[in-house]
């Protein structure tokens, strides 16, 4: 098997393992035995699991960003919803890559200057799509604060889909959607009906 070949097949391995069962139990031995490669393959292009984590962080990152990226001709509350939309389906999609992603314990960012960097191509997606939207004389808070609250909000519902009790408590949801683009429309306005993000 080509080099560039048996990496690909260790980190598919490893995707595939974190997408079922999280990425605490995740070994060398197993991930070996996942891909169908000798016990020592893997660390031909990974020094150890920090290693792993490392590369389906930023491969993670870059997927996320191009997901974002790509939402064009909507504005407003539209585009917020459909920038929620997106970033759920993106975890649901990706599982193995979104349960590592934002685990500091797992991707140490400072000591790698090249996931820090799509990381924060992720998120200055999302920020220019808030600035887009809220215009030209926007302060930075009032950018920042937003942004914030669709990041929270498209997070916290991913992470209860994928890992959380939700359909436990509130019961089965039938089109992921369009409850996703609801719960994004009640959580936009509040009483006063003023956009909150």
């Amino acid at each position: 098997m080509a080099p560039s070949a048996l990496r690909e097949t260790v980190l598919r391995a490893a995707v595939d393992y974190i997408a079922v069962h999280g990425p605490d139990g995740l070994s060398f031995r197993q991930l070996a035995a996942e891909a169908g490669v000798s016990h020592q393959a893997p660390y031909h292009h990974f020094v150890d699991r920090k290693g792993i984590f490392q590369a389906i962080a930023s491969e993670g990152f870059i997927r996320l960003a191009a997901t974002l990226r790509d939402v064009e001709g909507e504005t407003g509350t539209d585009r917020a919803l459909l920038l929620l939309e997106r970033y759920v389906d993106f975890a649901l999609d990706n599982r193995g890559h979104f349960r590592v992603m934002f685990r500091s314990e797992l991707c140490v960012m400072e000591s790698d200057l090249a996931l820090q960097r799509v990381a924060d191509e992720a998120f200055g997606a999302l920020v220019d799509h808030v600035q887009a939207d809220l215009g030209p004389h926007a302060s930075l808070t009032d950018i920042r604060v937003r942004a914030t609250a669709m990041w929270s909000l498209a997070h916290g519902l991913a992470t209860l889909l994928i890992d959380g009790p939700l359909e436990v408590k509130i019961g089965e949801i039938a089109n992921r959607r369009a409850f996703v683009r609801a719960v994004g429309a009640q959580m936009m306005l509040d009483q006063s009906t003023r956009p909150i993000i």
